[in-house]
């Protein structure tokens, strides 16, 4: 069944290559223009309401994910900014310093001991929706 699809739509794509009168003999012209259709459109939004296309900011109620990825964000073009040089540089530095593995190690897990008992809930939380999901698929 696969081949047979494959070798129609290869013919017809040889046939538009080859012919392309076939693909221009079946163009339907427009009755009208893009400009026409969107002044039609803006008149008819100006006419029905006077509401904005699209809703303002306003609207939202500012939450912690959002402001996060703005403060993210922010953060990220601040440091680009100011900071001279590039991330190998820094790299080097601290490669300048030898600190030794021992105090490396210790720094890495001084960040990252804070975070663990949300990486094991979002780990939780992902293997049961998995389980959930899974399950509702296969009693569908």
């Amino acid at each position: 069944m696969a081949a047979l699809l494959l070798r129609h739509v290869g013919r017809h794509c040889l046939r538009a290559h080859f012919s392309p009168q076939l693909c221009i003999r079946n163009a339907i012209p427009l009755g009208t223009t893009a400009k026409e259709g969107m002044e039609w459109f803006w008149n008819k939004n100006i006419m029905v309401s006077n509401r904005p296309v699209s809703p303002h900011i306003t609207i939202y109620s500012w939450s912690l994910p959002m402001a996060m990825s703005i403060c993210h964000s922010g953060t990220g073009i601040a440091l680009t900014l100011l900071l001279p040089g590039n991330f190998e540089s820094y790299l080097e530095l601290l490669k300048s310093l030898c600190l030794g593995p021992a105090l490396i190690h210790t720094a890495k897990f001084a960040l990252v001991f804070p975070l663990i008992p949300q990486l094991y809930q979002s780990g939780v939380v992902v293997l049961v929706l998995t389980v959930l999901s899974s399950m509702g698929l296969a009693a569908t």
